[in-house]
């Protein structure tokens, strides 16, 4: 309860950029209070095999693999059977319930860990019509099990993408992000993106003003919370079911945008 009155009491901020201090307010949050299903109203869940030849099947609000306890979203990956699927998992995204084009988009998590596991926090452009990747990718956080200690921050257009091997992003070290929450956030403006954990920027994507191709971030979109497991990248050196069940924490996510 203290940090949602934590929350709901600060709702305009102040915090340091490039161009020195920057006012946001607070437009959207979910501070993981109540206990149960994630809010309905905030989240939907993707369900299958998805993409990246990952291992994992998605499911669909089951509390094993998505849940609210103890001030926390939980993203569980376990190694159950369900429905014959041998690995599980969840990811949970805001699409069709919220979306946004610039502000401050910041999550405080705590990473699953070990060979395999591929949490991620990225954000697809609404206009999924156009396909990938010309809708527009910013990955806020991707973590790989087989080298934890590092953040990697990406973005794909249709210009710079891991398909063409022209994608734009940076790695930063931090402090055993299994065992710590950090708080890994962008800020996005009309001419670049800067990407942060905690106070630390360490990548920044700027708009070339030629067009969609480069720069699809003049429209909106929205968030997505999962962990993988296996797959393109986080099975590129192999993968040990022995690690499982593991856990995804998420204190809180809450977005901003400029007043």
């Amino acid at each position: 309860m203290t940090k949602l009155m934590n929350c709901l009491s600060i709702i305009v901020v102040l915090l340091t950029t490039a161009a020195g201090a920057q006012e946001w307010k607070l437009v959207w949050s979910d501070e993981f209070q109540l206990a149960g299903a994630p809010d309905p109203n905030k989240w939907d869940y993707e369900q299958g095999y998805i993409r990246n030849k990952e291992l994992q099947f998605y499911t669909k609000a089951r509390p094993e693999n998505a849940r609210v306890e103890d001030g926390c979203l939980v993203i569980e990956t376990r190694k159950d059977g369900f429905e014959g699927h041998p690995i599980t998992s969840a990811s949970l995204h805001t699409r069709w319930k919220a979306s946004w084009c610039y502000g401050r988009i910041e999550v405080r998590a705590k990473l699953p860990t070990g060979k395999g596991m591929w949490p991620a926090i990225w954000m697809l452009g609404v206009n999924r019509e156009i396909g990938w990747p010309a809708c527009g990718e910013i990955d806020i956080m991707e973590n790989v099990g087989f080298d934890p200690l590092k953040i990697h921050a990406n973005v794909h257009t249709k210009a710079y993408n891991h398909v063409l091997g022209t994608n734009k992003g940076n790695r930063i070290e931090v402090t055993d992000p299994s065992q710590n929450f950090h708080v890994y956030a962008i800020e996005w403006f009309e001419d670049h993106i800067d990407f942060f954990v905690d106070k630390t920027k360490y990548f920044t994507f700027v708009n070339e003003r030629t067009g969609n191709d480069v720069w699809p971030f003049d429209k909106p979109h929205y968030l997505i919370l999962n962990a993988a497991y296996g797959g393109s990248w986080g099975g590129a050196q192999g993968t040990d079911d022995g690690i499982l069940p593991q856990k995804y924490f998420v204190d809180y996510v809450r977005v901003y945008q400029s007043k």
